[in-house]
This record gives structure tokens, sequence and C-alpha cells, in this order.
């Protein structure tokens, strides 16, 4: 099966209150913390900007006025860094400013993910988009937005990542039961026969958990609308999808998972977040040979 209809928009949920990184997030989004020299949110449109994604719709609430002022123009600094010659600095002011068209609309009440991806119903319209949680650092390195791009205009329906986590983690997650197909050796993409949002460790169907990237059939919109509050009393878009892997194909139906096996960090979590962190400067030309020789010299201290 393929789907004619390009995929050109995304939409990034970043309305979260940063609450794991308090104090630093107080009066600062969680989005807008620096991974390296670039905010995580940066990192996440320049994801899709990569995969040819150049009309982005965030979804934000209160306090993120910063990272729609990150993504604008800055006459005044510009025009002082051009003064001084500092063409460096000036082309990386500008190159937030270039990714996509990037556009805002707030949530208003914390939902859940679904209500924030039905936030986007009306800018999206009747065609596939993709879903790029602002939390989930995908390594620029890594192939992951386009390869279900792909895979969602040959099979239709949506295509979710996942990737393999420990079995006593699941239930931070949440779990597609992919048929054992995932079971064959070397599996990219397998079909999802259902999906339950973050089981206890027992009920887990698999370890095949779903990280922050979505592909969507506009039929979601539908799905979610009539779809109740689950874990956590939000509208989970686990719930939806789980309604529309039972669909028909007709109907927008059908849910394929993508397994990532690639390099992805999670910079809502502390530990995930530094990791984020040394592990992009260490492969950075400016600060790689001199940050691996202290992290050598400081590891023998340990």
């Amino acid at each position: 099966m393929s789907n004619a209809t390009p995929i050109r928009k995304a939409v990034i949920p970043a309305a979260g209150l940063g609450t794991r990184f308090l104090p630093a997030t107080k009066a600062m989004p969680k989005e807008m913390l620096p991974v390296v020299d670039e905010p995580a949110i940066q990192y996440v449109v320049a994801e899709a900007s990569k995969a040819g994604i150049d009309d982005i719709l965030m979804i934000t609430g209160r306090n993120k006025r910063a990272m729609e002022d990150h993504f604008d123009r800055a006459p005044n600094l510009e025009a002082t860094l051009e003064a001084k010659g500092d063409t460096k600095k000036l082309e990386a002011v500008r190159h937030a400013t270039q990714l996509g068209d990037i556009h805002y609309v707030r949530q208003g009440e914390a939902k859940g993910l679904g209500h924030a991806v039905l936030c986007g119903k009306q800018h999206v319209g009747d065609e596939p988009f993709a879903v790029l949680l602002g939390d989930d650092l995908i390594d620029p390195r890594d192939e992951l937005l386009t390869t279900m791009m792909e895979t969602q205009q040959q099979l239709g329906g949506s295509v979710i990542a996942v990737m393999e986590v420990p079995e006593e983690n699941v239930s931070s997650y949440g779990v597609v039961d992919a048929g054992g197909a995932d079971q064959q050796e070397g599996a990219q993409v397998v079909p999802v026969q259902g999906l339950v949002e973050k089981p206890a460790v027992e009920d887990a169907p698999s370890n095949l958990a779903i990280i922050g990237r979505y592909v969507l059939h506009p039929a979601i919109f539908a799905q979610l609308e009539q779809t109740p509050p689950g874990k956590g009393n939000e509208i989970q878009l686990t719930d939806a999808l789980q309604a529309m892997a039972g669909k028909p194909a007709a109907e927008g139906g059908g849910v394929h998972a993508v397994i990532f096996r690639g390099r992805r960090y999670d910079t809502g979590d502390k530990l995930s977040y530094i990791k984020a962190v040394v592990t992009l400067a260490v492969d950075r030309e400016d600060l790689g040979p001199d940050l691996r020789a202290w992290l050598k010299e400081f590891a023998g201290q340990l």
C-alpha cells in the first residue's frame, strides 16, 4: 500500500513543566536547557528539518515564550555580531531561524500527550504528520524519522518508534505487542497488534518501548476526540493508537513500529541529559580532543 500524500508537517508537544529539573526550570522552559551550546528543542526541530519537514507546530504552555524568541530573528543581536565581524556566531544565531516555518498554539490544560496532539488538528488538516517529543533527542548521526516517514508512505496507517529496554523498565513506557515479529533477527519494521501504556512488568507484551517519535494518519484526530482519559487521568496517545491498530486500512487503521537501535537521550531525565551533553561534545572538533583527554584523566581518579 502507498500513501500519495507527502508528509510535510510536524507537531512538537512542548507544554510540560519540567519539574524533574527544578529549580533550573522555574523560569526557563526545560526544552531550552542547553545540550552543549544549542537548546535541546533545536535538535528536535533540526531533526524534522533534516527529514524534509518545513512546517512545524509547537504545542506550548505558560512560560514557554523563550522558545518562540529563540526561533525568531534577533535584529539587534545580529547587527552587533555583524559589526564585530563574528560571522561564526552570526551564522549560528541565524541557523535556528532558518529551520522551518514554526507556529505555536497553547495546550491550555495538561490533559496528556493525546490531548496535545489533538491541539494540532486544525493546523495539520487531513494529511499524515510527524510527532516529535521535545524531551527525546535522537543523535543527529542516527537515522530514524526518515525511515518512519518512508514506512508510513509505503504501508499507510500510523508508524511509531520503539526501542528494546530491560524488562524491569517497561512500566515506565508505552509497550507494543508485535505478535512475535520482533523476535525475527534484525527486524526493523514490525506490525503492531496492540499497545499498552506503562504496564506492570508481568503484564508487558514485549520489551519494545515506545519512544518519542510518531508518524500518524490524520484519522488519529477523530479517534483522540473519543478516547477517554486513561493512565494518570490523561488522554493517552497510546490508547488511541491501540484503537487504530484494530481498524481497517480504509479508515486509516493499522500501526507499524520501526525498531530503533541507535542513540537516544531522554533530556527530561538528569542522567540521560548529562550523557547527551558529554556524548555530543566528545565528537565535536572544537571540544572533543581536550574533553576526551580530561575524561580519561578524570575517570582514572574515580
